[in-house]
């Protein structure tokens, strides 16, 4: 019996994140990552010692040179990712990249063509779809346990962002940032609504910042109307806090209504599941608070290793996470002007929504883990 080769692939970055990434690598069968570059030695030796990476290299173009690895692990800050994903793809090397994927839109339409004119693979490394709840909130959503989702409502409270020394204690580039709330947090969700309800036709967004010392905005709310004719709002801070244990968990709390019933999820990740003039009962399903945020950054790259291998499409493929993208900049753009913008794509559900079926007696189903 032939045995499979491992995949090899080289990291660029050992930041905040970074970590997190890193960790998740070594779980994964198959797969190994034999060097690192850094722009500062020393946290790259840390990243080294701790996940027993072999090598070390200043220069990111001679890494992917020497190594010649099956994929690169683009980790770095997004202003730097298009000179880096068109490096790899010039040499054949697939390509995990880090969000924000760039800083506008028109360069992260670059990087995506550029790789797929190249013939090499790439995904986004967009993990907030891979938490189980969402997962498992899929499941119901599949199995029509409150019928067709038509609302989704998130509350996000971060308490990350207020005073002076805000975001100092992981990522105080953040400060810095023109575009900050929607451009570094809100495309997570948006991204998570779009799993969920499919493709965005328009956006209305309210933006302010709040906390004078950072340039770019931190709280407002961006509301979304989808193709089926169903609605999300994210109503979002990073200024003001959540009484929460853990608040970067779930990061707040999550209404979804549907035809035939609701649920909602807790930021200790408790979802529970109500059908209309039945008792809600909790939804059992498969989690952890391990790694980051109930280990979705092992499960993306998973992902990502069982694709490269079996060939098989990623779900945050690049054409795919322009989607994504273009909601984000329709955000700002509305925010500006203070008016909806329409986003080009189907048209919505000219029909109403169908109702629920009638429920089985005993409750709502389990859903169950991870959606492999």
């Amino acid at each position: 019996m032939t045995e499979t080769r491992r995949l090899r692939g080289v990291a660029l970055g050992s930041g905040y994140f970074a970590p997190f990434q890193f960790e998740a690598w070594t779980r994964i069968p198959g797969v190994e990552i034999s060097a690192v570059y850094n722009r500062t030695e020393e946290k790259a030796r840390a990243i080294m010692a701790r996940y027993g990476v072999p090598r070390y290299y200043s220069d990111w173009r001679e890494m992917i040179d020497v190594e010649r690895p099956d994929f690169v692990d683009i980790i770095t800050p997004p202003e730097t990712h298009e000179e880096m994903c068109a490096y790899a793809a010039a040499r054949g090397v697939h390509i995990i990249c880090q969000k924000p994927l760039a800083p506008t839109l028109e360069s992260s339409r670059r990087i995506v063509e550029t790789a797929g004119a190249a013939g090499v693979r790439f995904m986004v490394h967009e993990n907030f779809r891979w938490q189980p709840w969402y997962r498992a909130i899929k499941r119901v959503q599949i199995d029509e346990v409150i019928g067709e989702f038509t609302h989704v409502h998130f509350l996000m409270r971060m308490g990350d962002g207020w005073g002076e020394d805000a975001y100092l204690a992981r990522q105080p580039f953040f400060r810095e940032y023109p575009r900050l709330l929607v451009y570094e947090t809100g495309v997570h969700f948006i991204d998570t609504f779009r799993y969920l309800l499919g493709e965005v036709t328009s956006v209305h967004a309210h933006l302010r910042r709040l906390n004078p010392v950072i340039r770019g905005e931190d709280a407002g709310h961006v509301c979304l109307t989808f193709a089926s004719g169903a609605t999300a709002i994210w109503d979002a801070s990073r200024y003001n806090e959540v009484e929460a244990a853990s608040p970067r968990f779930t990061f707040g709390h999550l209404r979804i209504d549907g035809t035939g019933g609701h649920l909602t999820m807790d930021t200790e990740s408790t979802i529970r599941v109500k059908p209309l003039g039945r008792p809600g009962a909790d939804l059992p399903y498969v989690r952890e608070n391990r790694n980051f945020a109930g280990d979705c950054v092992f499960a993306l790259q998973r992902h990502f290793i069982d694709c490269m291998t079996s060939g098989a499409e990623f779900e945050s493929n690049g054409t795919d996470y322009l989607k994504t993208i273009e909601v984000v900049e329709a955000a700002y753009e509305s925010a500006a002007a203070a008016q909806t913008v329409h986003l080009p794509g189907p048209r919505a559900a000219e029909t109403p929504v169908r109702q629920a079926g009638r429920q089985d007696e005993g409750g709502v189903s389990s859903g169950g883990g991870l959606d492999a």
